[in-house]
């Protein structure tokens, strides 16, 4: 039989694999504040599913809580949890921000164990990869959107000055992250839209921290990037090296077939989350079926363009990773 990590590598050879990977993840709004809960609903996670890959989905603010922000579950749909205390209120706390050590601040490191427990217990033929928010995702929870977007307009070079710590600290947590062993990081940017930042802006203030943060991870075979959101700025995947790209698909340029087109890499999408929490088992093999097609099978990992919704049915996740059998 094929393993994942065969079928995986299968597609990044641009080869056609046995059959199409599938690969989900979801936030778990409970059990992701204890390391310990959150391996083993992970791990439960694949048991019940046996995805291609697992990607290791904390709560946003694993990366952020050493510095100081709180955050709570209010039943949003979609799992992630709401930001209740920001650390930034002055351009000048961007400058007094102070780089963390992974292996110590509590956060950091209690991600670390969950990791290594994960990594533990994981069947090794299973790819595994850990979730981390690029600097400008982090200071957005640190400051929220908002005050974020107004400092770099009014301070960038204050702005700066806190992104280099964050990549510092960003830096320090790959490293420990690649000393677990994993297979890759699934580097989540969230700023890469033409509602928040223009193209110019956003290669100014954060791709020279996007290359610096991504150099400990380069020699990892299965590195994921997700470009978050709407009107997202395809082209700077020229700017980083990744081979395997997920983003919005359905709701926003480019498509699959079209993306296939403009990168070497594979790309990982084709249902919609709205499909996953409103649609029924018949609407999410559809769009899985059309995805397929669409990619005829090659350099194609079936997913969907971020989490799978915390509300989604056992019957249409099931539904999902029928349709590649």
């Amino acid at each position: 039989m094929t393993t994942h990590r065969e079928r995986i590598q299968t597609c990044l050879q641009h080869e056609t694999p046995d059959r199409t990977p599938i690969a989900l993840w979801r936030h778990f709004p409970h059990e992701d504040q204890n390391p310990e809960s959150l391996a083993k609903a992970t791990l439960d996670f694949q048991q019940t599913y046996d995805f291609d890959i697992v990607k290791v989905t904390p709560a946003s603010s694993f990366m952020v809580k050493d510095w100081g922000v709180q955050d709570e579950w209010q039943n949003n749909p979609e799992g992630s949890r709401t930001y209740t205390k920001h650390v930034i209120q002055t351009p000048q706390d961007w400058e007094s921000l102070q780089a963390l050590d992974p292996l110590t601040a509590p956060h950091l490191s209690g991600q670390l164990a969950c990791l290594r427990s994960i990594k533990q217990k994981l069947a090794p033929e299973t790819p595994l990869i850990q979730t981390v928010f690029n600097p400008l995702s982090q200071a957005k929870n640190l400051a929220g959107n908002h005050l974020l977007l107004e400092h770099i307009q009014k301070y960038p070079q204050a702005v700066i000055k806190g992104l280099e710590t964050i990549t510092k600290t960003t830096i320090k947590f790959i490293e420990a992250v690649n000393d677990i062993g994993v297979d890759g990081i699934f580097y989540a940017v969230q700023h890469a839209q033409a509602s928040l930042l223009d193209l110019e802006e956003y290669k100014y203030i954060c791709v020279p921290f996007d290359q610096e943060v991504l150099k400990p991870a380069e020699h990892l075979w299965c590195n994921m990037l997700h470009l978050h959101g709407k009107d997202v700025y395809f082209s700077l995947l020229r700017l980083m090296n990744f081979p395997i790209v997920n983003w919005h698909d359905r709701e926003t340029y480019p498509s699959l077939i079209e993306a296939q087109n403009l990168i070497k890499g594979v790309v990982c999408g084709g249902i919609r989350q709205d499909t996953f929490q409103f649609g029924n088992q018949t609407e999410i093999i559809n769009e899985a079926e059309d995805a397929i097609a669409q990619t005829e099978g090659k350099r194609f990992i079936l997913s969907t363009g971020c989490v799978v919704p915390y509300v989604t049915s056992h019957e249409n996740i099931l539904a999902a990773r029928k349709s590649v059998e």
